[in-house]
C-alpha cells in the first residue's frame, strides 16, 4: 500500500513539474510576442545594469515628470494628458522597476529606491531640472520622497488625488479591513507569474478597448510581481514620505476626487478632504480643487490635470526655481 502511495505521489509531482515546464515555455513565448507587438514608447535608459523606460516629449522648462500610482499602468497612466502637457513644456513619463518595459530590480521597491532610479534615469537621459513632479495616488508619496532627497531640482508639484503619509491610520476607522494590502493569494500568484498562470487567469480587455488597456493586460505577468512588491513596501515608503511635508514656496496644486467607490461615501470623503487640506498647507503657494471624478482623474477629467500642471508651470516660470534645499543624500 505504501509503495502505491509513493508511486501516485511521484506521478503527481512529475505531472506538476511537466505542467510548470510547459507553462514556463508558454509564458516565455508569449512575452517575446508581447515585446514585439507593444514596443516601449520613448527609450530604455541604462541606470547601471538595469533599464528604466522613459518617455519624454515636447520642449521647454520646467520639465514635468509624471509619477504613476501603485498600479501596473506605468508611463501609460498619463496617456490622456501627456501630449497636452508636452505642448506647454517638456513632459516625461516613466515606468518604475519591473513595470511594463522597465527591467526588474533585485533591490527593494520602496519609494526611496524608486526615486533614486528615477533621478539616475533622468540624469543619464540628459533631462535637466527644474522639475515639476505630478504624482497620482501613491505617486504623490514618491514625489514627496524625491523632493526630500533632490529638493534643489524640484520647482513645484501636482498631486492627482494623491496619497497622504498618514492615510492608512486616519482611514482605518472608516475602511477597516478594506485598507489596501496584498493578499497571500496575490503574493503567491506573483511568485508563479513565470509559469504562465497570471497570463491564463488575467482578465482580457475587450478587443475594442483602448490600446493602453491592451498593453497593460499583455504585460500583466511582467508587472504584477513588481506591483505586489510595491504594495508590500508601502509602510516603509509612507513612513519615509512622512518625514518631508514642507514644500516651502514651491507651487503645489492638489486635485481631490469626489466620486468614491460604492460603500465608501461621506465618511471616507470627510477624512480624504481633511488629508488633502493638509497637503495644500504644505506650500505657501498652493491651490486645491475638488473634481467630480473617480480616483483616476487623469483619465476621467484630463483637462483638470492639464490645467493644474499649467497653473504650477506658470508660477514656476514667473518666479524661477526655488533655492537649493538640503544636500543630496547618499543612494540607498
Amino acid at each position: 500500500m505504501k509503495r502505491w502511495i509513493l508511486r501516485i505521489a511521484g506521478v503527481i509531482v512529475g505531472l506538476l513539474i511537466l505542467e510548470c515546464g510547459l507553462g514556463a515555455a508558454y509564458e516565455a513565448h508569449a512575452r517575446a510576442q508581447v515585446r514585439a507587438q507593444y514596443p516601449p514608447p520613448g527609450k530604455l535608459v541604462d541606470i547601471g545594469g538595469r533599464r528604466i523606460q522613459l518617455d519624454c516629449r515636447g520642449s521647454g522648462t520646467p520639465v514635468v515628470v509624471f509619477e504613476a500610482g501603485r498600479d501596473m499602468n506605468g508611463s501609460l497612466s498619463w496617456y490622456r494628458v501627456h501630449d497636452d502637457v508636452a505642448r506647454i513644456t517638456r513632459a516625461c513619463a516613466y515606468s518604475r522597476a519591473g513595470i511594463l518595459w522597465s527591467d526588474p530590480t533585485p533591490g527593494p521597491h520602496t519609494a526611496k529606491a524608486e526615486v533614486f532610479d528615477l533621478h539616475t534615469a533622468l540624469e543619464r537621459a540628459g533631462e535637466k531640472p527644474p522639475f515639476v513632479l505630478v504624482g497620482h495616488s501613491a505617486g504623490a508619496i514618491n514625489a514627496m520622497v524625491y523632493t526630500k532627497y533632490f529638493g534643489s531640482e524640484v520647482a513645484g508639484a501636482v498631486f492627482v488625488d494623491g496619497s497622504h503619509p498618514d492615510m492608512f491610520s486616519r482611514l482605518a476607522p472608516v475602511l477597516g479591513d478594506r485598507l489596501p494590502h496584498a493578499e497571500w493569494t496575490s503574493r503567491l500568484l506573483a511568485r508563479l507569474s513565470w509559469t504562465g498562470l497570471v497570463r491564463l487567469t488575467w482578465p482580457k480587455p475587450d478587443a475594442s478597448a483602448p490600446q493602453i488597456l491592451q498593453t497593460v493586460a499583455a504585460y500583466a505577468p511582467v508587472s504584477f510581481p513588481a506591483a505586489i512588491e510595491e504594495v508590500e513596501a508601502d509602510p516603509e515608503s509612507f513612513a519615509e514620505a512622512g518625514t518631508f511635508r514642507q514644500f516651502g514656496a514651491r507651487p503645489l496644486y492638489v486635485l481631490t476626487a469626489q466620486v468614491t467607490l460604492p460603500g465608501y461615501g461621506e465618511p471616507f470623503l470627510k477624512v480624504w478632504h481633511a488629508l488633502h487640506d493638509e497637503q495644500a498647507s504644505w506650500s505657501s503657494v498652493s491651490e486645491q480643487e475638488l473634481v467630480d471624478s473617480p480616483h483616476f482623474i487623469q483619465w476621467d477629467k484630463p483637462d483638470r490635470v492639464v490645467a493644474a500642471v499649467r497653473w504650477v508651470i506658470d508660477r514656476v516660470r514667473k518666479v524661477g526655481s526655488p533655492a537649493p534645499s538640503a544636500p543630496r543624500k547618499a543612494a540607498p
